[in-house]
């Protein structure tokens, strides 16, 4: 969602301990799955639903899974330069497509899952997004990534009300869908990334802040055994990150956003923002647990010892950056500038981690969700 250049090192010695009392893993069956999800092929073409269209005419699919009584939304593709959500999702629905109609997974759940609501963004970043890579290549990632403008933005797209008419087309076939589930939703998951960060990021729904301790613990003792540090940031509010600890904050706000644009003098900037996802499943009455992961693309070392801004390495980072971009604008090849950011230790965060830590957080979630209802 964001590309943020406060990075931190993968070197598990440095990171803070954690707080005392909240380090008590809850473990679910849920996360014995992710083997079985990335065995599987992505959903077959012909199942689910088209939703809607997109503002160039392509569809957008989605699917419904189970029948349980604990309805689940799942979302990727808000901003197509993040493309691990769509890939985990993709797969995820095809790993329900061939369960056993008996199993819990579907007889406990009832999965609503739009693995891409950005079709026509998809298209934009199709050259540097191979579809099976086990890293991105950031000389290709800078030369192509595409991103909609803040105001432009599906996650900050949905209809204030059913009779709104201004949302994006996306958007609105988003919600009409979700408006025709019987039940309330016990969670909500966007899954989003960022270019460059210290590692890991998590953020939760405010109104959640003081029931996630075993989220929490679950998603930092996975960060950990894969070697990440988490990111860390102080934003003191600003677009709706309150920090709550080293990596985990809350999730952004419109409202926020909009006031963020104001305060900039930008007042039609501002009045482009809509509600989000997780404030749209969260208006329909019920104390949905709401999640928005952020996974780097790329991790920079040496960033984040302290939550900045500002960090003086993180500036150094964002500086060398900017030249690589430069030097892509006036012509050198992609792979060159790859090479030199291999010499330079910029390091590429694995597809597969990206997505076991976008698993783990919402099956953390259910299980929270589930605890915090007992």
């Amino acid at each position: 969602m964001t590309e943020d250049t406060a990075q931190p090192r993968r070197d598990r010695e440095r990171d803070p301990d954690p707080p005392a009392g909240k380090e008590r893993p809850i473990e679910t069956p849920l996360t014995a799955r992710f083997d079985g999800i990335m065995a599987s092929p992505d959903v077959p073409a012909g199942a689910g639903c088209v939703l809607g269209s997109s503002r160039e005419g392509r569809p957008v699919p989605g699917y419904r899974f189970g029948r349980g009584p604990e309805a689940v939304s799942l979302l990727g593709g808000c901003h197509a330069d993040e493309p691990v959500g769509p890939r985990l999702l993709r797969r995820l629905a095809g790993y329900l497509a061939g369960l056993d109609a008996e199993d819990p997974m579907l007889t406990r759940h009832q999965w609503w899952i739009i693995p891409h609501i950005n079709p026509d963004g998809e298209r934009r970043n199709a050259p540097w997004q191979d579809p099976d890579t086990a890293t991105y290549d950031l000389g290709r990632y800078l030369a192509g990534k595409v991103r909609e403008l803040p105001g432009d933005d599906i996650e900050f797209g949905f209809p204030r009300d059913d009779a709104d008419p201004g949302a994006r087309p996306e958007n609105r076939a988003a919600y009409d869908w979700w408006r025709t589930c019987d039940r309330p939703f016990a969670l909500h998951a966007s899954l989003h990334g960022m270019g460059f960060a210290a590692g890991p990021f998590f953020l939760i729904d405010r109104a959640w802040e003081d029931r996630c301790e075993a989220l929490k613990a679950s998603c930092r003792r996975r960060a950990r055994a894969l070697g990440y540090r988490l990111h860390d940031v102080e934003r003191h509010g600003e677009k709706g990150f309150f920090r709550f600890e080293r990596g985990f904050a809350s999730r952004p706000d419109s409202r926020r956003m909009a006031a963020h644009f104001e305060a900039l003098g930008d007042s039609e900037t501002a009045s482009r923002f809509w509600p989000s996802s997780m404030e749209t499943l969260r208006s329909f009455g019920h104390d949905t647990l709401t999640l928005v992961s952020e996974m780097p693309l790329f991790i920079l070392p040496g960033v984040g010892d302290r939550p900045g801004p500002p960090d003086p390495v993180a500036e150094r980072w964002k500086r060398r950056l900017d030249g690589w971009r430069h030097d892509l604008s006036e012509g050198a090849a992609p792979d060159a500038v790859s090479a030199d950011a291999r010499k330079n230790g910029l390091v590429p965060m694995p597809v597969r981690d990206q997505m076991l830590l976008q698993w783990t957080f919402i099956a953390a979630g259910l299980r929270q969700m589930r605890a915090s209802a007992s």
